[in-house]
């Protein structure tokens, strides 16, 4: 169902700090022109931790307007309330979302029971299909492979996006891939080894200025042809690092300006890039000059 390369899109600032709508939708018709298979909106890389429920929503109905049915569109829901995910996740199933990704509850986190209650209360409250986000290097706190499996259970818990950066827990939780349940790769140098072990694509921060190129390793990917994958994969690595230099989205965001895409700055607590990461950076984006 969430086959593909969906890019976790950046969300554009003016000047001021509010909501850049008209670049918002620039973007979204420019993915959807490179081949890109679906946008997250209001993921980590969206930066709506900084953002208020009314923004939030505001970002989903530009985003679903531009999109026009013609890609599917998942709105980041998460918080570590689940009343609060509840909430949100009502609100944007309303909008007409076509999957909601909801990550771990960051820094209350849980025991097994209550991690496992997060995602199965909302389940059962909403129709529009799930993805969990497993990212424990950025919450606290991770999903057991015991609790992933019980979840993939449910009805409309679909997908999981894997963040972890463990292959280990990858081949784990790859056994619970069916017709019913799908796994998503949350790092953009692990796409490839994901894949390899039965995943369906990528929710991808590399996509944001190079949506082609990552929908190319994903469609090698299910073709079967990891060989060119592979190359790909390699070939982009250290761009891929480099955008990872910094705390996501900072980094892309630089990127995404120095491209001439204009998506704007940051809000607090985060700013600009420390200089010798930015200079790295613009280092790495040498490689595209190649392509």
């Amino acid at each position: 169902m969430f086959q593909g390369s969906y890019v976790a899109l950046v969300t554009p600032f003016n000047e001021d700090g509010s909501v850049n709508f008209d670049k918002l939708t620039e973007l979204v018709q420019w993915h959807i022109a490179s081949g890109t298979s679906g946008i997250v909106a209001l993921g980590t890389t969206g930066e709506s931790s900084t953002m208020t429920h009314e923004e939030d929503e505001d970002v989903v109905r530009c985003v679903m307007q531009a999109a026009r049915h013609r890609i599917p569109i998942i709105a980041g829901a998460g918080s570590n309330c689940t009343e609060t995910a509840m909430m949100k996740s009502l609100a944007y199933e309303k909008l007409g979302v076509d999957g909601l990704l909801l990550i771990t509850p960051y820094y209350n986190k849980a025991n097994e029971k209550g991690m496992y209650r997060h995602f199965a209360d909302i389940a059962e409250r909403v129709k529009t299909p799930i993805i969990m986000y497993n990212v424990p290097g950025r919450t606290g706190c991770g999903m057991s492979t015991q609790c992933v499996e019980a979840l993939s259970r449910l009805k409309n818990i679909k997908a999981l996006k894997e963040a972890s950066g463990s292959i280990s827990y990858v081949a784990k939780v790859a056994r619970y891939i069916s017709d019913d349940f799908e796994l998503l790769s949350g790092n953009d140098d692990m796409i490839v080894p994901l894949m390899s072990l039965g995943g369906s694509g990528v929710i991808s921060v590399f996509a944001n200025i190079c949506p082609g190129q990552t929908s190319a390793i994903v469609e090698n990917c299910l073709e079967g042809d990891y060989k060119t994958a592979a190359a790909m994969q390699l070939q982009y690595l250290d761009l891929i690092n480099a955008l990872f230099i910094e705390v996501n989205p900072i980094p892309v965001k630089a990127a995404m300006n120095a491209m001439g895409m204009n998506v704007g700055g940051y809000r607090l607590p985060l700013c600009e890039m420390d200089e010798d990461n930015y200079k790295k950076l613009i280092s790495a984006m040498k490689v595209l000059e190649d392509r």
